[in-house]
């Protein structure tokens, strides 16, 4: 059991070293990472997205998004309205916007990030009264190689709290 708790703690010191190199850069391949860049590039193509969903230009989305995403939004509680109304507008149904809340994000690669945070949002049902839901959620982004731009690969969203 000693030898078990010696190799756990050195194991922790060792993965926590950051071998001396500053918070905001990271090497991989021995090539730099600028972190507040990269991160300044990620929060554009989030405002870029949420613009897009403001202004309902749904046909400009898939400009945020690899090719192969795959999205696990919530189906259920205040969500359910939502779900059955965007699958089938009735009425006054409009998806009025989105805000996205990162509370983390972490460059892990030149290639791959991810956003862990909360999001609210907002739609008009179709009685043509304003609603808003909000999840939690966590997206794993990647770096697209013809373009350089940051895109949504991965999302899974739950309707759970964080506390």
């Amino acid at each position: 059991m000693k030898h078990l708790t010696f190799l756990l703690l050195a194991l922790t010191f060792f993965s926590c070293n950051n071998n001396g190199r500053k918070p905001e850069e990271n090497s991989v391949n021995g090539s730099k990472i600028d972190i507040p860049k990269e991160l300044e590039s990620i929060e554009e193509t989030r405002a870029l997205f949420q613009q897009a969903i403001k202004e309902k230009r749904y046909g400009d989305l898939s400009k945020y998004g690899t090719k192969d995403i795959i999205s696990i939004t919530p189906i259920c509680g205040t969500w359910e309205e939502y779900k059955r109304l965007a699958g089938e507008p009735v009425g006054s149904f409009s998806y009025d916007s989105l805000i996205m809340k990162p509370m983390e994000t972490i460059i892990v690669s030149d290639s791959i990030a991810y956003d862990f945070g909360t999001s609210s949002v907002y739609y008009t049902n179709e009685d043509g009264e304003p609603v808003e839901i909000t999840d939690t959620f966590l997206a794993i982004l990647k770096r697209d190689k013809n373009d350089g731009k940051w895109k949504l690969h991965r999302e899974v969203a739950t309707t759970n709290k964080m506390e």
